[in-house]
């Protein structure tokens, strides 16, 4: 019975609530704009994680590789995206 048991699934679940109440108390406690942005970007992302390798089974497949080589080579040209943006609109760089 154990092995029909989804223990993997259930501690996803648990951690993705955990980090949803951690996101929560930036906005009870009324922290700082800095320190509040950086909880919400470091839980973001540990969440996405959770939910790519827990509930989407990501490694599970014979393809997995390929998997976390697309999702690599995505957030590469998202953060190129964002901070390209960042040094043409914000930062002042002209070339």
């Amino acid at each position: 019975m154990r092995e029909l048991f989804p223990a993997k699934q259930v501690w996803g679940f648990i951690l993705s609530l955990v980090l949803t109440a951690a996101a929560l108390l930036v906005y009870f406690f009324n922290m700082s704009r800095t320190i509040g942005m950086t909880i919400f970007i470091v839980t973001a992302f540990i969440q996405a994680s959770v939910q790519l390798v827990v509930f989407m089974h990501a490694r599970e497949t014979d393809d997995s590789k390929s998997i976390f080589a697309n999702i690599y080579y995505a957030l590469l040209i998202a953060l190129v995206t964002i901070f390209g943006t960042l040094l043409c609109m914000i930062w002042g760089w002209k070339y």
